[in-house]
């Protein structure tokens, strides 16, 4: 099997030693559609080997990236390579590194998902089929009903087959697990993480912000067009703010909040015996004041990436991307 230096076919030297281009690269990054909206100076980078989750609302700008990654769009200005290929004026080579699941797909539902697979192999590199039904049977999925009769989920599977079938080392993935069960998302995102052991790297879109927390080295946040974050998740971790619901048998004590900023009061109900905390960051000083509290009980969910998104989708400003 070719490494994936070989397979990206764009290696570097540095002090006599062999290095891969980060994945990929964008500098300046803008497509600006007629009525002024689309991607603003988008810098960032994807490393090889890593999971990338992609995340923002609807409009933000996140299905023109992928766009551009997949040389279907020329960016107005900027640059963002492939592998140090870039990705419009080198586009066909490009494409050859990569493998993809649109957010919205559309199949040749007359065939069967064996057929259509086979179909697809013969632009692909051989052995390609054989991977398909390795794939298949690790997710599950019986090729044999044609295309219209199956599923949304086995659908699904269908092009996350087609995606990584070829054995690419670059996976961009929009949306993968839509329609998928619980079973499901978790066989692949199992498969994703085997595949980041072989030295693969993933770009995830997604609006699952729990799944991205699971899978992802690093998120990037887009809003309005403009990259407002990109950090490590345990990073993103530390700036969360985490519901905290707290039943006492008697009201918290006055002043109990004082000097403490790490959490504040959000409701209190039952003459103050059911209360809701907002908290961020660690709970260490809460929890030690509510140690002389009357707690009944109290429920902590565990941390997850939305509300550092709504964090920075409504509070920081849009030209403080950090790369």
């Amino acid at each position: 099997m070719r490494t994936i230096a070989e397979v990206a076919g764009s290696d570097h030297h540095l002090n006599g030693k062999l290095t891969l281009p980060d994945a990929i690269t964008a500098q300046r990054l803008t497509k600006v559609y007629r009525g002024g909206n689309g991607i603003f100076d988008l810098e960032f980078s994807v490393q090889a080997g890593e999971i990338f989750g992609f995340l923002g609302p609807n409009g933000a700008g996140k299905t023109t990236t992928i766009r551009v990654i997949l040389g279907l769009l020329k960016p107005t200005r900027g640059s963002l390579s492939v592998f140090g290929l870039d990705s419009w004026r080198e586009s066909t080579s490009a494409k050859a590194r990569l493998g993809f699941v649109p957010g919205d797909p559309r199949l040749y539902e007359k065939m069967t998902g064996a057929a259509f697979l086979e179909f697809l192999a013969g632009y692909r590199p051989p052995g390609t089929i054989d991977r398909a039904r390795k794939l298949a049977s690790q997710l599950d999925l019986d090729l044999h009903p044609r295309i219209r009769h199956l599923s949304r989920g086995n659908r699904q599977k269908v092009l996350l087959i087609q995606a990584l079938m070829h054995d690419p080392p670059l996976l961009v993935l929009d949306e993968p697990t839509g329609g998928l069960d619980p079973l499901g998302q978790a066989a692949f995102l199992e498969l994703l993480k085997d595949e980041r052991s072989r030295g693969k790297t993933v770009f995830l879109s997604s609006h699952d912000l729990h799944e991205v927390e699971r899978i992802a080295d690093r998120v990037a946040v887009i809003r309005d067009g403009r990259l407002v974050a990109v950090e490590d998740v345990d990073k993103l971790k530390a700036l969360r703010e985490r519901k905290m619901e707290l039943t006492l048998g008697r009201p918290l004590r006055d002043g109990f909040f004082d000097g403490m900023s790490e959490a504040r009061l959000l409701a209190a109900q039952n003459g103050g015996t059911h209360v809701e905390l907002s908290v961020r960051g660690s709970p260490k000083v809460l929890l030690e004041r509510l140690a002389q509290e009357d707690v009944v009980d109290l429920v902590y969910p565990p941390a997850d990436l939305e509300s550092v998104f709504l964090h920075y989708y409504q509070d920081v400003d849009a030209g403080d991307a950090r790369t």
